[in-house]
């Protein structure tokens, strides 16, 4: 509790969390002549997944100044493939074929690094970083402003008042538990089992930092090339068949299902485990809001989805964006606060849309059926591979194609009826809540 008199430490806006939302928007206000508070509560650097980027990255790397730090930890990424069992054939989509041509490629990166290099950035655009320092508390007094409370690592407590918040805390969704908005996504429930191992098989050639995705019956693997020989390898899969794990440890399950999968095998025949198998549970959620008068969710902190096409960092970085942008108005011009935040709300619900929509059917077999023999009539398959791009906040005209595409995803379920109620079907089964969370324990 506050003593009579006592003071506690200023600044215009507080960040939780230091990750790539946290650090996108630190450095874009302090560059922006804000004072900026960043806690992350790890120490960098610190393992995490999700180590595709998107070719739509980039452009932003230059504008921040970190393109050439990019470069230097990436392994670079031309495009994305696709094996299904189901039609014994692998697909490549590459992104220089997309609508915008100007983006032909996206990088592989080690979290770890990648991560250092934002925050780093932010720290030297004037943010003040604290690492190893957690936050507890937030309170939002009827005086206005923002109360945090954190501790640090050796137990101490630091106390800020803010002007506003920003939550970019990933999975930990700090204010949408506080707030009681989160919410499981009723259209998808995932797990996730993953490693990184040395000497797997790469595709050969210029295709050699491709990630490849790996339809399975239970779900689908990652395989994500990483400089220095290691690959990250993943499974994601449904609640029911993580309860198949039984006594097994999550290095044998893992194990196990990659053998389910021959092509996936083959690659890793030789390869040997560097890491330690981890899971992760409840995959797919979303926060009923995206702000408040004086807060903003970014990144995973409002919500995360299936990663299948690699859209978390820059779906993270871009609402980073336009986090800054809105928080810099609600600062600078408090009459114009409402529509920024309106704005921002508006560009974080849509990046989200039309990722989702595509998640939701990506393991229907008629979608399947699309991606393993893609066709550009109407310019969908270029529409398509911008998506993959993460080429969907800019001005490229892609919505009237991918809207075909969208009528000719329909009509094939028309036309195949009982197929399609099978797979409706299948697809509830799937997403069926289990509730076990000591599977996704060691």
């Amino acid at each position: 509790m506050q003593a009579q008199g006592e003071s506690f430490p200023s600044c215009d806006v507080l960040v939780i969390g230091g990750g790539p939302a946290g650090s996108t928007v630190s450095s874009l206000l302090a560059e922006r002549g804000h004072h900026v508070v960043v806690l992350e509560k790890a120490q960098h650097p610190r393992f995490h997944i999700g180590e595709s980027l998107l070719p739509a990255n980039l452009p932003l790397f230059e504008k921040m100044g970190i393109a050439n730090e990019v470069q230097a930890i990436g392994m670079r990424k031309p495009g994305a493939e696709f094996f299904s069992t189901h039609h014994k054939r692998a697909q490549t989509f590459h992104f220089s074929d997309a609508w915008d041509k100007s983006m032909p490629h996206a990088y592989q990166v080690r979290r770890s690094e990648f991560d250092e290099i934002l925050i780093r950035h932010a720290s030297r655009k004037g943010a003040e970083v604290h690492e190893g320092c957690k936050v507890t508390a937030v309170n939002f007094p009827a005086a206005g402003g923002v109360h945090i409370v954190a501790s640090n690592e050796d137990g101490t407590e630091q106390q800020w008042r803010a002007r506003f918040v920003v939550d970019a805390s990933g999975r930990d969704t700090f204010l949408a538990n506080r707030f009681k908005t989160k919410i499981r996504n009723p259209k998808h429930n995932s797990a996730a089992v993953y490693a990184h191992f040395a000497q797997a098989r790469r595709s050969e050639g210029p295709n050699e930092g491709n990630i490849t995705i790996f339809w399975f019956e239970h779900g689908w693997f990652w395989f994500i090339p990483l400089v220095n020989g290691h690959t990250s390898v993943g499974m994601v899969t449904w609640p029911y068949h993580m309860k198949t794990r039984n006594q097994r440890s999550l290095q044998q399950f893992l194990l196990d299902n990659i053998a389910l999968n021959t092509a996936l095998s083959e690659r890793l025949q030789d390869a040997s485990m560097v890491s330690p198998a981890e899971a992760t549970g409840n995959f797919s959620y979303a926060s009923q809001s995206t702000h408040g008068p004086n807060y903003l969710l970014l990144g995973d902190a409002y919500a995360f989805i299936d990663p299948v096409f690699s859209s978390g960092v820059w779906l993270a970085m871009h609402s980073g964006v336009a986090g800054a942008e809105a928080i810099d108005t609600c600062l600078k011009q408090p009459a114009q606060a409402a529509s920024a935040l309106k704005r921002f709300d508006h560009l974080t619900r849509h990046g989200l849309k039309e990722y989702s929509w595509f998640i939701y059917r990506m393991t229907n077999p008629i979608m399947r059926d699309f991606f393993m023999h893609p066709k550009n009539v109407y310019r969908v398959k270029e529409a398509l591979l911008s998506v993959l791009a993460g080429d969907v906040f800019g001005k490229t005209p892609i919505w009237r194609s991918l809207l075909a595409f969208k009528l000719l995803y329909y009509g094939a379920n028309v036309l195949q009826p009982r197929r399609a109620f099978n797979a409706w079907k299948q697809h509830r089964l799937n997403i069926r809540k289990v509730d076990a969370p000591a599977l996704y324990n060691a």
